[in-house]
C-alpha cells in the first residue's frame, strides 16, 4: 500500500505497511496461516504430553533436558541446511515434506503409548525426527514471505505468524492439560490428534504457490551454497550482530519453557493443569504483545524495541526465580511470553528485511540454529537445576539474556549504523 504526502520539496510516495486483516487477504499469506494454525496447535498440545510423559517415565529435570537436548543437536545439524533447501527447492514441496514428518514423530507415540510399549529412548528419536522436520519447514515459511508480501509488510506478517503460533500455545496446553489429567487414555490420544492435524495441514499446502528459487538455477553444491550464505552474513556486520544476539537470547532464555512442568509440580505442587495455566499464560502475553504489534501503521524504532523487548525477557526470567506464590509466576510469565514474542517478531523481520532474497532461506536456517542451540542448553542448565536448584537457575538465565541484549546494544547497534553509513554513501 502507497500514499502520498506534500511537503516543500514536492509530493513524495511512502510506502504504508498493511494492516493485519489486509494481510490476511492476500491468499498465499492466508494459505500460509492455516496451515501454521492447524499445524502447530497439534505441536503445542503434545509439548504437554512429551513434557509430562519424560517427568513420568524419569522423575527428573536431567531428563526433560535430555529430550531437548536431542531435539537442540538435531536441529543445530539440519537447520543450516533447511535453508539451503528453501532456497534450492520448490517451498511447498519443502512443506509438504516437513509437515509429513512432523506426523510420522507425533503417530509413532501415540501408537507406542497406546500398546503400552513407550520408551524414553523413544521421546528422544521422536524428537530428533521433529527437529529435522522443523528445520526444514520453518527457513521455508519464513522464506516465503518476502515473495508474497510487500518489504515494509514484513514485521506485521511475522508477528501474525508468530501470534498464531502462540494462540495454538494457549489453546493446545490447556486442552492438553486437562486431557492428560482427567482421561485415561489422553497421552495417546493427544499424540494421534495431532498426528491427524499435521496431515490435514500437508493438505492445505497444496493451494499454495510453487515458491521457487529465486535467481538462476544453482550451479554449485549445497555445501557450497551453505558456504555462500555463512560468508553472505559474515561480510554483513548488521546481519551478523542481529543473529547473534538472537542466538543468545534464545540460548540463554528459551529454556525456561523445558522447566515449566517443575515450576508447576516441585514448586507449587500443582502437577499437570498447572504446568497447561503457566503454559498458557506466557502464551497469552505474547499473543496480546503480537497484536499490539500489529496494529502499528508505521515503522520505526524497530532495534529500540528489539532491545527493550529482550531487557524485559532477560528480566521477566530472573523475577521467576523469587517468585513467591503460583498466581505471581502467572504474572510474570505474561510479561515474559510477551517480551519473547516483540523480540523475535523484530529480529527476524529485520534479517528479512534487510537481507537480499536470494538467502533468506539459508539466514532462517541460521536464525533457527539458535532454537537448537536452546534445546542443547536445556540440559546442562536441567543438570543445575536438580544440582542447586531451579531458582537460582532461573536467576543466571535471566542473566544471560541480559548480557547478551546488553553486548548488541553497546557493539553491535554501532556496527549496524556503521553498515548502513556506508551503504547510503556506496
Amino acid at each position: 500500500m502507497t500514499a502520498e504526502t506534500t511537503g516543500a520539496g514536492g509530493t513524495t510516495t511512502v510506502s504504508v505497511p498493511l494492516r493485519p486483516m489486509e494481510i490476511l487477504r492476500i491468499r498465499p499469506f492466508a494459505v500460509l496461516y492455516l496451515n501454521a494454525t492447524v499445524v502447530f496447535l497439534g505441536v503445542m498440545a503434545q509439548t504437554v504430553a512429551r513434557g509430562w510423559l519424560a517427568y513420568e517415565l524419569t522423575g527428573s529435570n536431567a531428563a526433560l533436558g535430555g529430550v531437548l537436548l536431542a531435539f537442540g543437536v538435531a536441529m543445530l545439524v539440519s537447520t543450516p541446511w533447511g535453508g539451503v533447501v528453501a532456497d534450492r527447492w520448490p517451498k511447498r514441496l519443502v512443506l509438504q515434506a516437513s509437515i509429513v514428518m512432523l506426523a510420522a514423530s507425533s503417530a509413532w507415540i501415540g501408537l507406542a503409548v497406546a500398546f503400552d510399549v513407550i520408551a524414553y529412548w523413544m521421546l528422544v528419536g521422536a524428537g530428533i525426527l521433529q527437529a529435522v522436520a522443523f528445520a526444514l519447514f520453518n527457513p521455508a515459511r519464513m522464506a516465503f514471505l518476502a515473495e508474497v508480501l510487500p518489504r515494509d509488510s514484513l514485521p506485521g506478517a511475522v508477528s501474525l505468524l508468530l501470534v498464531n503460533g502462540e494462540v495454538s500455545r494457549v489453546v493446545g496446553p490447556a486442552v492438553a492439560g486437562v486431557v492428560v489429567g482427567s482421561v485415561s487414555f489422553g497421552v495417546e490420544a493427544i499424540f494421534l490428534v495431532s498426528a491427524v492435524l499435521a496431515v490435514l495441514g500437508a493438505v492445505l499446502t497444496a493451494a499454495m504457490p510453487a515458491g521457487r528459487r529465486v535467481g538462476s538455477a544453482p550451479t554449485r553444491s549445497p555445501l557450497g551454497e551453505l558456504v555462500d550464505g555463512v560468508r553472505y552474513v559474515g561480510s554483513r556486520p548488521d546481519l551478523s550482530a542481529l543473529l547473534w544476539c538472537g542466538v543468545g537470547v534464545v540460548m540463554c532464555g528459551l529454556p525456561y519453557l523445558a522447566f515449566l512442568p517443575t515450576v508447576s509440580e516441585d514448586l507449587f505442587g500443582l502437577g499437570s493443569a498447572g504446568y497447561g495455566i503457566l503454559s498458557a499464560t506466557s502464551a497469552a502475553g505474547a499473543v496480546l504483545t503480537g497484536l499490539l504489534l500489529g496494529r502499528r501503521t508505521h515503522r520505526g524504532g524497530e532495534l529500540r524495541v528489539l532491545i527493550v523487548s529482550g531487557g524485559v525477557f532477560g528480566a521477566g526470567i530472573a523475577a521467576l526465580a523469587v517468585a513467591p506464590t503460583f498466581w505471581v509466576a502467572v504474572v510474570v510469565l505474561a510479561v515474559i511470553g510477551g517480551a519473547q514474542l516483540a523480540f523475535q517478531t523484530l529480529n527476524q523481520s529485520l534479517l528479512l528485511g534487510m537481507s537480499d532474497m536470494a538467502f533468506h532461506g539459508r539466514i532462517q536456517g541460521l536464525v533457527m540454529m539458535s532454537f537448537g542451540a536452546f534445546g542443547i542448553a536445556a540440559l546442562p542448565l536441567g543438570i543445575l537445576a536438580d544440582a542447586i536448584g531451579l531458582r537460582p537457575t532461573f536467576a543466571g538465565m535471566g542473566v544471560g539474556v541480559l548480557l547478551s541484549v546488553g553486548l548488541f546494544a553497546l557493539l553491535g547497534r554501532r556496527r549496524m549504523a556503521r553498515t548502513e553509513r556506508l551503504r547510503d554513501l556506496g
